[in-house]
């Protein structure tokens, strides 16, 4: 490979101000559609940094893009910095201590996750500029990863029309290229109405939308026999219908969210579970309406791309941690149990190595360890085009996503060197993609063969809009 110490380099100079980026986001966490400021962070980023700036993409008010270069191919470097609710944590400490009572807070390290991506276009554009490669780097701010399917409105909405490959990354406790699963996913709200009635005096009057909603629950629970073995189906109560048990209650409503491991088979499911609330709707002479929330798909392997990807994880070695990065880590880690810190480890198919607290290694490409799949908006993309995703190790060992301790982590100095070296491996990625013709026609070349195969679907009609939130109102 030729240049292999230009794109390191070239991270280094900017690093600072996108961990400064990385920890300001950390600060402000907003979650699903409401990261206005966080989406405001990057966009002056962006416009510091020198590219050219795309606001509100796709019609979503906190999605933004920025390109660099001329001519040539386009590579998409995808970005979050979305929150998640509930995971207020004070940075630094080992154990759990909320900044905000109930906050939200970045358990899944989205902070890291869009200041790195950032981080990584802002060298590929030095790059290209030095060398005068023809090509462009694109950098995608992406909001509501967690449950929103922004990427995926992004997709059908053509934001990724022109693009030739795409590159993203995602904090975590080790440090390998990720593995091509992910379950596609609906998230499906059921509003159930009925009429009120004295429940006491006049029961037969009424028609409870809470019955129905727990019949759907009891015919859910009866398909999970009769469904592929990978899939997922759970629920959360939106409205319970009021909090008076004397009254009927007249409407009620509850999410879905339906998970296979192949789209037409969540597809398929979907219209299952939409029979069983038709069904309880029936049983309680109720009416119901399903209302799409958000859906993606899964992912699309590219085993072209992931290569590029070992290859240069493989040049970079793993993450420079230190003792102080160490010595923290051993702290988090006993707040973990022995089941989350063996999880990690079955994933990658090893054995746990004595004294590793941090993953300052590379793991091989498909270890061929246990498998634990979610789902992701990323799999939209790559269905678009040649997409590979890396893993980098931020956090202890063991530590779930979506914990306390994740946040906790987020501002530390085992995260910001994580993240650096994921910007430099995904630079590297994008460097080669754009100066060898070769390997991108290549990567294109598998895309194109699957999807004959297996053609996309958007999981989303048409007319399906994203759940918006209205922009908060400036402090007077």
């Amino acid at each position: 490979m030729q240049n292999t110490s230009e794109i390191p380099r070239l991270v280094d100079h900017h690093r600072d101000d996108l961990i400064g980026l990385a920890d300001r986001v950390w600060g402000m966490p907003e979650t699903l559609y409401g990261e206005f400021r966080s989406c405001a962070e990057h966009t002056a980023m962006l416009r510091a940094k020198g590219f050219r700036v795309t606001e509100e993409v796709a019609g979503i008010p906190t999605a933004v893009m920025g390109e660099a270069g001329k001519g040539g191919p386009v590579i998409a470097i995808l970005g979050e910095y979305d929150a998640l609710p509930g995971l207020s944590q004070v940075a630094g400490l080992d154990h759990p201590q909320e900044l905000e009572e109930g906050g939200p807070g970045h358990g899944c390290g989205h902070n890291l996750l869009g200041s790195g991506a950032l981080l990584a276009a802002c060298a590929v554009k030095d790059w290209l500029e030095a060398t005068g490669t023809q090509g462009r780097v694109r950098y995608y701010g992406c909001p509501a990863e967690e449950g929103g399917a922004a990427k995926a409105f992004m997709v059908r909405d053509g934001a990724f029309d022109d693009v030739d490959a795409a590159v993203t990354w995602h904090p975590g406790g080790m440090t390998r290229v990720d593995d091509p699963l992910s379950l596609a996913n609906t998230r499906m709200d059921f509003h159930f109405s009925g009429r009120s009635a004295h429940a006491a005096a006049q029961p037969h009057l009424g028609r409870s939308a809470l019955d129905a909603v727990e019949l759907m629950s009891v015919g859910v629970n009866y398909l999970r026999e009769h469904m592929p073995q990978d899939a997922r189906i759970h629920y959360a109560y939106l409205d319970a219908g009021g909090k008076a048990p004397n009254v009927v209650q007249s409407r009620a409503a509850v999410r879905y969210s339906i998970r296979a491991l192949k789209l037409h088979e969540m597809l398929a499911l979907v219209e299952r579970v939409k029979k069983v609330a038709e069904g309880a709707a029936l049983m309680t002479e109720t009416t119901v309406e399903a209302r799409m929330f958000a859906a993606v798909s899964n992912h699309f392997e590219n085993l072209t791309m992931d290569r590029i990807m070992q290859d240069a994880l493989d040049e970079l070695g793993g993450v420079p941690f230190d003792e102080d990065d160490r010595a923290y880590a051993r702290r988090i880690q006993a707040t973990l149990s022995p089941q989350d810190i063996a999880a990690e480890w079955s994933v990658v198919n090893e054995a746990p190595r004595a004294g590793a607290a941090l993953c300052d290694w590379v793991v091989p490409m498909r270890p061929g360890g246990e498998v634990l799949i979610g789902s992701t908006d990323v799999g939209d993309v790559t269905w678009k085009v040649p997409t590979t995703e890396v893993l980098v190790a931020t956090a202890a060992i063991g530590t779930p996503l979506h914990s306390w301790q994740m946040t906790a982590q987020g501002q530390s100095g085992a995260a910001h060197k994580g993240m650096v070296h994921a910007a430099k491996a995904m630079g590297r990625v994008t460097q080669i993609l754009l100066s060898d013709p070769a390997r991108l026609a290549e990567a294109q070349a598998e895309h194109a063969a699957r999807l004959a195969v297996t053609p996309y679907v958007c999981p989303m009609p048409a007319d399906h809009r994203p759940p918006l939130v209205p922009r908060p109102q400036a402090a007077e």
